[in-house]
């Protein structure tokens, strides 16, 4: 029985441990599970005085309501998102350069926001700056998240065929315009799929505003419950349950998204409609900029061989 290239493909009795080990994990599961239910109904987590809070308007739509403190949240996401993907091509453009003194330093400074634990520089720029903390934690996101996404669209550049790069100094492209034109588009396609997926994580640390004191979500949920507490509580369990299913709601649709787009992605691109409306085969970006350069040149293609261009 043939298996992958990593290991062999499992006989019956791994086969018959595996499921084994699998009905057991699933009964410990459920066992689990069912203790939790049992431990918070014995807590009065479903009694209906719980929950009567949730039915108030000011609660969710008040000036200091849920809404407001999602609202903060969406928006210190947004802001931060758009923030690191920009930081990001800067870093990766700055960390592929060809120069020594400029590489390296950026370099150290990429490495050092990537180490830094992202609520330690929401501190450090809420100290230092005294910016705020909607701004340090804006801010602080924007940094880390910028550093990390940097260097994946780095890998994902120095993934890319040599001949990527050398077509483009080939038909006179600065080293500059090579990488923004040719292999900056590719390795962003390349690694969308991650730079989702760190956004949703960008989107998750959002709720260490929390502790600098930033409105969003979790601490004015937090004041919720303090308020609602002193007129005969407690609402702590049941507002933890309704901020996690807020939280859990935004998040699974960011990955469904992120899944659709990496499907999209995966799939081979085709070239657009020729002047006439006729269909056009898929031209490389690197094909595209040789016609930016040269708007005269053939493009033909030779058997067993890909895009190749002459001079008009």
């Amino acid at each position: 029985m043939s298996g992958s290239v990593l290991f062999d493909a499992p006989g019956p009795n791994a086969i018959k441990r595996s499921r084994i080990l699998s009905i057991v994990f699933a009964v410990v599961a459920i066992a689990a599970l069912g203790l939790a239910v049992y431990q918070l109904w014995l807590g009065g987590a479903f009694y209906q005085d719980r929950w009567d809070i949730f039915q108030e308007e000011e609660l969710w739509f008040g000036a200091r309501g849920l809404m407001v403190g999602l609202g903060t949240t969406l928006s210190i996401a947004g802001i931060a998102a758009v923030g690191a993907i920009l930081l990001g091509i800067v870093l990766s453009i700055l960390r592929n350069a060809y120069s020594s003194w400029v590489r390296i330093p950026v370099t150290i400074v990429l490495e050092f926001f990537r180490g830094m634990p992202v609520l330690l520089m929401m501190l450090f720029i809420l100290i230092v700056f005294a910016s705020g903390a909607y701004w340090a934690v804006v801010w602080a996101l924007i940094v880390y998240n910028g550093a990390i996404i940097g260097e994946a669209l780095r890998a994902g550049m120095k993934s890319l065929p040599k001949g990527q790069r050398e077509s483009g100094l080939a038909i006179g492209l600065t080293p500059l315009r090579t990488t923004l034109e040719i292999e900056l588009p590719q390795a962003f396609r390349i690694m969308l799929p991650i730079i989702l997926a760190q956004l949703i994580v960008l989107l998750k640390d959002t709720s260490l505003g929390y502790i600098v004191g930033s409105p969003e979500i979790i601490r004015i949920g937090r004041q919720l419950v303090d308020f609602y507490d002193r007129q005969g509580g407690p609402y702590a369990l049941s507002m933890f349950f309704v901020m996690l299913a807020i939280f859990l709601a935004i998040n699974l649709t960011l990955s469904w998204l992120v899944r659709v787009l990496a499907r999209r992605m995966s799939r081979p691109r085709r070239g657009g409609p020729n002047l006439d409306g006729t269909k056009t085969e898929a031209i490389p970006v690197s094909t595209q900029a040789m016609r930016e350069v040269d708007p005269g040149a053939e493009i033909t293609r030779l058997p067993g061989a890909g895009m190749q261009g002459g001079g008009s």
